[in-house]
């Protein structure tokens, strides 16, 4: 595998960061997870933009212009052949002291991993998946904005520990006030007498880019959607329900907590939306 690191092209054997990284010692940095199917890399832009603004809440410079971070992910992938698969683009504070402060990092440090990914086994994006409620609370957005794709995910593994825990593979993550946020790794969607609900930022989902996606594939379809508060009750009761993220891409849940979800099967909304984002990833991006 080859990597690409600071600039160079490196075999994945040489790819390497220092000890003293504040990406490796603090989760100073940010990130994203980007697909790319039949040489389509899905939303570069998109996902580009938000690094950027990850980064600048972080007030971490991004080293390279959209335009050059743009060609090292699509150089990534031809050096390494990958047509269809997983991205990872990473920006770290850099080296720094053994302490906290960010402006004794003079350079960040940037690098980007192509390779394959699979998150869930083809028998439930069929037959669905059966998730579970966890103790660990989502961080308070006016704590830690979940809009920052941050390097610091401990909160996420301390759920998906206890989602693992419970015999599940993924998780539904509650805010403080008892609502639902989003689920370790996806976003959480439920469909309820024909209109699609989802929770809202500010009660600690990410802005995720398939999340995105949906409410341009609703808009499409004509199907109403709507960011709303949620309950694990709305979930139990609602008619469908499936998550979405970048790795996960859309998978249908059909039971929560023991609950079943509507019948218990992946429902034809769910479907619908499904095939239109099948149909969305080899055009809607940026070929290599």
């Amino acid at each position: 595998m080859i990597v690409y690191l600071d600039g160079q092209y490196v075999d994945s054997t040489d790819a390497k960061v220092s000890v003293f990284d504040h990406g490796l010692l603090y989760g100073d940095g940010v990130f994203e997870g980007i697909r790319i199917y039949g040489g389509n890399i899905y939303r570069l832009d998109e996902h580009l933009e938000r690094l950027e603004y990850s980064a600048k809440a972080l007030m971490l410079t991004v080293p390279l212009s959209r335009a050059e971070l743009s060609t090292a992910v699509c150089e990534t992938c031809r050096q390494n052949k990958l047509m269809d698969g997983y991205i990872r683009l990473v920006i770290t504070r850099g080296i720094g002291d053994l302490g906290l402060a960010p402006w004794l990092c003079p350079k960040p440090t940037v690098f980007v991993i192509a390779s394959k990914i699979s998150l869930y086994p083809q028998e439930h994006y069929d037959n669905g998946l059966s998730i579970v409620t966890v103790p660990t609370r989502r961080i308070s957005p006016d704590m830690l904005p979940p809009t920052v794709k941050s390097l610091n995910y401990l909160n996420n593994i301390f759920a998906k520990i206890e989602a693992r825990q419970a015999g599940a593979l993924e998780a539904i993550m509650l805010n403080a006030q008892g609502l639902v946020a989003e689920c370790t790794a996806d976003n959480i969607f439920t469909v309820h007498k024909g209109e699609i609900l989802t929770p809202a930022a500010s009660a600690g989902a990410l802005k995720g880019i398939t999340r995105a996606t949906i409410f341009d594939i609703a808009q499409e379809l004509k199907i109403p959607i709507r960011e709303a508060d949620l309950t694990r009750y709305d979930i139990w009761c609602a008619d469908e329900c499936f998550l979405t993220g970048t790795g996960a891409e859309v998978i249908p849940v059909v039971k929560l907590d023991g609950r079943v979800i509507g019948t218990g099967k992946p429902g034809p909304i769910t479907g619908r939306v499904l095939v239109s984002f099948r149909k969305r990833v080899l055009t809607d991006g940026t070929r290599i």
